[in-house]
């Protein structure tokens, strides 16, 4: 095997300082560098076949230059671009991510995060935000460099980046009743979630404001199965059935989906069904799915920024950034049959 190409071998090729040469290839300190001296470091570097051994530049700086990314489920369709948002703010800083799942299980989650720990990761990512009791909690007692993404921490005082899901709520409710709806079904994500919360307050609100009629369905899980069965529940309620519904999250809403035409029945003619995500693929259900777009790509980047700019302060901020939704209307809703 060849031997390591170091800076000193790059800062000879490039006729410079091995110092600038370290500085023009940290993302942190490039811009110390000017951009002439940068692009021949670049051209030695490449040609020379160097590349930065972050084990070394972790001990220089006391960093792994890692960070912990946990989620809750990775088969929801959400996550994957939230994770991409945060790599593609993280790659240009030069840190690296794991990504764990935990099942919405605490104790998988108690178990993934003492893991990362143990790795040594900068900070986390918390995408598994809980009203009660949670690891986050603990984290911010230790001291731990954190950020929540798409749901608070029920209290925790970590920054957060989330999207405006009341507004996307208060919208959805809006485009029922405007197009004549006065029974509205509201299926909530479980209770333990702040996200749950946030939407099924802003629907009520929503509701009581328009003077409409409204039931609420506690889903087990933003499942399709979970859909389902809360589907099963609503239907069971008969002739005064809602005759719209604004579902906690896209998954819900194709569990509905399946219900109502499992019941002979249509949507939209007898059930108007609203989403919230706009995840991949909803404008190629059948009907194409009116749903809340959240911008997740963004939302990853906002969240690794704020953690980015947590670990250059060595300071935890209780900020919230807040990233407008957009209510996306489609085939799936429509003028009530009855």
């Amino acid at each position: 095997m060849a031997d390591r190409v170091g800076i000193a071998e790059v800062a000879k090729l490039a006729g410079v300082h091995p110092g600038t040469v370290s500085r023009a290839l940290n993302p942190k300190t490039e811009d110390q560098v000017n951009v002439d001296t940068r692009a021949r470091v670049r051209r030695a570097a490449k040609q020379l076949g160097y590349t930065a051994n972050s084990i070394a530049r972790g001990l220089r700086t006391n960093s792994s230059m890692t960070i912990g990314i946990i989620i809750p489920d990775l088969t929801n369709p959400i996550f994957p671009p939230i994770v991409r948002g945060v790599e593609s703010c993280l790659t240009g800083r030069g840190y690296s991510a794991f990504v764990v799942n935990t099942d919405g299980d605490a104790g998988i989650e108690r178990t993934v995060f003492e893991s990362l720990l143990q790795r040594q990761v900068d900070g986390f990512i918390f995408g598994t935000g809980h009203t009660g009791p949670s690891v986050a909690a603990d984290a911010y007692a230790r001291g731990i460099h954190a950020v929540m993404v798409n749901r608070d921490a029920g209290g925790v005082p970590y920054p957060s980046a989330v999207g405006m899901d009341a507004d996307g709520i208060q919208a959805a409710v809006r485009h029922l009743h405007d197009l004549g709806h006065r029974s509205i079904a509201h299926f909530a994500g479980p209770a333990a979630f702040s996200t749950s919360r946030v939407r099924a307050d802003a629907f009520r609100a929503a509701c009581d404001s328009l003077g409409l009629e409204r039931v609420i369905i506690e889903a087990g899980a933003y499942s399709v199965e979970a859909g389902k069965a809360a589907s099963a529940e609503l239907l069971a309620i008969g002739p005064q059935c809602p005759t719209a519904l604004v579902a906690g999250n896209d998954l819900l809403a194709l569990g509905a989906y399946h219900s109502v035409r499992e019941a002979g029945l249509v949507c939209p003619d007898d059930l108007s069904i609203v989403g919230f995500n706009d995840m991949p693929f909803a404008e190629d259900f059948l009907p194409p799915l009116t749903t809340v777009r959240v911008p997740l790509f963004d939302l990853g980047v906002e969240a690794a920024q704020l953690l980015l700019d947590q670990l250059e302060t060595k300071t935890i901020r209780n900020i919230q950034v807040a990233l407008p939704v957009e209510l996306v209307v489609r085939g799936s809703t429509a003028v009530p049959r009855r």
